[in-house]
């Protein structure tokens, strides 16, 4: 378990995502569609189109 040095912000994106993307699609995609900062240390989880499966990517992008 990795437990944050602060209280983590997480922010769930409701529309489906191309799960083929990597991380510097998601960073590209927080940036530009959702209008966040991607390596603020916000957490983003993303869900694929059938809503089986889902993405997390964290602040730093790990």
């Amino acid at each position: 378990m990795i437990i944050p040095p602060r209280p983590l912000k997480v922010m769930v994106a409701t529309r489906p995502v191309d799960f083929r993307k990597g991380a510097a699609g998601l960073a590209a995609l927080v940036e530009h569609e959702l209008g966040g900062k991607p390596f603020s240390g916000t957490a983003w989880i993303f869900r694929a189109k059938r809503a089986n499966r889902m993405k997390p990517a964290a602040g730093s992008f790990l």
